[in-house]
């Protein structure tokens, strides 16, 4: 047997659920000069492990800057063992050790072992993602820009959902996506989409001084594109505000034209909610099942 061969047989795979504030993180892929989710927990994880180098990390999805995420699925390979004693499990040291080294920016809510067949990317058969929609009048308290987005109300929400319908099932979303770097401009952007609906949520908290409900959007889809969620989630609320005809959305996906569509939702009114895995892999995260 190779040395690569036992080192690879020398480790275990682990699956860590996770939760974090966006605010204050530059996205969640690594990036050497910038402070981000993946960035955080490698240099974590190699320091509290006492690794020779940081490990790989690979996620369920990515999320841009100011993206919140209540339920972030990641896989990383650690050695086994990790602990060389047996005070308590090692899902519960690890998770407690974590936690109390990322001190809140990063929340590990739980940490498992898993088949090496598990991948947090690849295993997943659906993402979910919120986002919050304010009805008040802007500027918005900077409390409020820190988890929605304000906007002048009210919304029309039956005609935001009749609109809502046009977008399940598979379809090409490029009028709605930002174009990767290796996709020409006549390539398809084909997701699914498994449901998608609006529903106003009255301020129980009186997080808002003038009582202002919040409007969730809740899309879950096998997977997404960039910019996705954020470019339908300002076309929906031109819909709700009569600046757009609901057909608007039908339109665009048969014409793949972003042209003239209002610019994304800011991103601090979106978090990731939800991951759907089989039983294998531990099930779902979040919210959602």
């Amino acid at each position: 047997m190779s040395s690569s061969e036992e080192l690879i047989d020398a480790t275990q795979r682990w699956r860590l659920d996770l939760a974090y504030d966006g605010a204050g993180l530059f996205g969640f892929a690594f990036q050497p000069t910038l402070t981000t989710v993946t960035g955080l927990l490698r240099e974590t994880l190699a320091s509290t492990l006492r690794l020779d180098e940081e490990p790989v990390i690979i996620g369920a999805g990515r999320t841009d800057t100011g993206v919140h995420a209540f339920a972030q699925v990641i896989h990383v390979d650690l050695p086994d063992p990790m602990f060389r004693d047996n005070r308590a499990p090692d899902e519960e040291r690890l998770t407690t050790a974590l936690n109390l080294q990322l001190r809140g920016r990063i929340r590990v809510l739980k940490a498992q072992k898993v088949s090496k067949d598990f991948h947090a990317r690849f295993s997943a058969q659906w993402r979910c993602y919120r986002y919050l929609v304010l009805e008040t009048r802007p500027p918005a308290l900077a409390l409020h820009d820190a988890w929605s987005w304000a906007v002048e109300g009210p919304l029309d929400l039956a005609a935001m959902n009749r609109a809502c319908a046009d977008i399940i099932g598979t379809h090409d979303f490029r009028a709605f996506c930002r174009r990767p770097v290796d996709k020409t401009p006549d390539e398809a952007l084909r997701r699914h989409v498994l449901d998608a609906t609006w529903e106003r949520l009255e301020d129980q908290w009186q997080m808002s001084p003038e009582r202002a409900p919040a409007v969730r959007f809740t899309i879950r889809a096998e997977s997404f594109c960039h910019n996705m969620v954020r470019s339908l989630t300002s076309t929906f609320v031109a819909i709700g505000r009569g600046r757009l005809p609901e057909s608007e959305v039908s339109t665009r996906l048969l014409s793949a034209d972003r042209l003239h569509l209002p610019p994304p939702a800011p991103a601090a009114g979106l978090s990731l909610i939800g991951v759907g895995y089989d039983a294998f892999a531990g099930g779902p995260s979040g919210f959602v099942g």
